[in-house]
């Protein structure tokens, strides 16, 4: 797995002006045709791309035919990729999405958390609720895994990595990546999530950054998955997050997805790129940064927009609003 012997040190803190500390990582940027065009860290280095691999993950809902059997609009495709953070549309549209299927919240799959909306979860509070399985925030892809699996008649074990389901996602992210799995894991949501190298990922993202609409069955889904997690951007994460705020700041031209342990994708059809990044400490302060850091390098997101300020350089206050030190990138990065 990755680790720090290879990886370039990207993000650094420093307070009174000393080094406090720093975050290492690693990323590669390919085209449409697979090739590495730069890379930093270790480009082999096998991670576990987590969420930043849902629409991968979405490819059989698609290709399957489930999404037109059952006649999913374009916002539902965001939210199959989804790592939503519990507002109450979410929660709503979750609900919604599987009733209609003919299915209820137990045969979810996710298990329930705390959503991170404070307004949802304040509400859940005054109202002497618990949170569910549509609060969790992979229930937008579990309702995709849902559709797949009744559109198979497949069981209702769809987690199982032996499930027909999985079994399509661990192929569709082999042809994709260009790659065997390197192995697999049990996400947060119970689903596995299959290992890969950094570069393989930017492979993949690269393919869905040249994705046309007009090519064959593989071409028509990775361009609709894609172009509908830029078209809703709040449903892939919500109106206060990261991915939302930089995905409205590029007007809708770039598709941003990030995964725990600091893990981020980037798809720029205007530039037929993809990027694949990993922070290794897991610091998504550190992915936020360095993510926003590239998108300006490659000339998609402007410097000067609030939402790379927020993210890019950044000075560090404490609670009292005193400034203490500094968010930066390290010297000689970029």
């Amino acid at each position: 797995m990755a680790g720090n012997l290879n990886a370039e040190r990207m993000v650094e803190v420093w307070r009174g002006g000393l080094l406090e500390s720093y975050h290492a990582g690693h990323a590669v940027i390919c085209d449409d045709k697979g090739s590495v065009i730069e890379a930093w860290g270790d480009p082999a280095a096998v991670v576990f791309p987590r969420s930043s691999a849902k629409m991968i993950q979405a490819l059989p809902l698609i290709e399957t035919g489930a999404a037109d059997a059952f006649g999913l609009k374009e916002a539902q495709l965001a939210f199959a990729c989804a790592s939503h953070i519990g507002q109450g549309f979410h929660v709503k549209m979750a609900e919604a999405w599987v009733t209609g299927l003919g299915l209820s919240e137990a045969d979810l799959r996710c298990g329930s958390h705390e959503p991170g909306d404070k307004i949802e979860r304040d509400r859940l509070i005054a109202a002497g609720e618990r949170p569910c399985q549509f609060h969790n925030n992979c229930s937008g892809k579990h309702s995709g895994f849902l559709t797949v699996t009744k559109h198979l008649g497949a069981g209702p074990e769809y987690v199982d990595i032996d499930h027909p389901l999985q079994k399509a996602i661990w192929q569709a992210t082999a042809d994709v990546t260009g790659e065997e799995a390197a192995g697999w894991g049990v996400d947060g949501c119970s689903a596995p999530n299959i290992a890969m190298t950094v570069a393989g990922m930017a492979r993949a993202m690269g393919r869905f950054a040249g994705a046309t609409g007009s090519g064959d069955a593989r071409d028509r889904a990775m361009f609709r998955l894609a172009s509908a997690m830029r078209a809703f951007p709040e449903l892939v994460a919500g109106d206060t997050a990261s991915d939302t705020e930089l995905m409205r700041a590029m007007d809708g031209r770039v598709t941003l997805k990030g995964g725990a342990e600091a893990y981020h994708i980037a798809i720029i059809p205007d530039l037929k790129r993809g990027i694949a990044l990993k922070i290794v400490d897991g610091g998504a302060r550190a992915s936020d940064a360095v993510m926003t850091a590239l998108l300006v390098r490659l000339g998609v997101l402007d410097a000067a927009h609030p939402a790379a300020k927020k993210r890019l350089n950044t000075v560090q206050k404490n609670w009292r609003g005193i400034e203490t030190g500094t968010l930066q990138l390290a010297e000689g990065f970029l």
